[in-house]
């Protein structure tokens, strides 16, 4: 008997690191170029954000590192798990994106991915400045004090 995979109609897959990690500064909704099976292993959920950024490659923007596991009913025209995949933007907003990540201590990080309305794999990229050691310690003293009052 053949297994029956769950298809999830909403999905929405988060790095949580990011927002601990960067200030966000810039953000954008970019669609990806995917290979045959790589949309079924995104609408099963096994996607990861973690360790994924972008970069250019020539004039085209590309994510690396965006892990989606292999589909599962797939035979041997599965896709590789964490292929680079080229992302979609217009010229004006590629050419902001390259301008702002050439700033020193700046990069483009992937930081949400999900499917829209029309069934199309969509990832959110911020243009991002790492945060230093004290506002990561403020950033979790501002949470512990929400969720100290919510408990109140």
């Amino acid at each position: 008997m053949a297994k029956k995979l769950e298809v999830k109609k909403d999905v929405s897959v988060r790095n949580k690191k990011a927002k601990f990690e960067y200030h966000l500064i810039d953000k954008y909704t970019a669609g990806i170029v995917l290979k045959g099976s790589e949309i079924k292993g995104i609408r099963t959920g096994k996607v990861s954000l973690v360790d994924s950024f972008c970069l250019f490659i020539g004039d085209e923007l590309w994510i690396r590192n965006l892990h989606i596991s292999p589909y599962e009913m797939g035979s041997f025209y599965n896709h590789e798990a964490k292929a680079d995949r080229k992302l979609l933007l217009n010229k004006r907003e590629l050419r902001k994106l390259e301008a702002g990540s050439k700033d020193t201590g700046v990069t483009i990080i992937p930081y949400h991915l999900f499917i829209n309305d029309r069934g199309f794999a969509k990832v959110q990229i911020a243009l991002a400045k790492g945060k230093k050691i004290y506002d990561k310690r403020q950033d979790i003293k501002e949470k512990d004090l929400k969720r100290e009052m919510s408990y109140r």
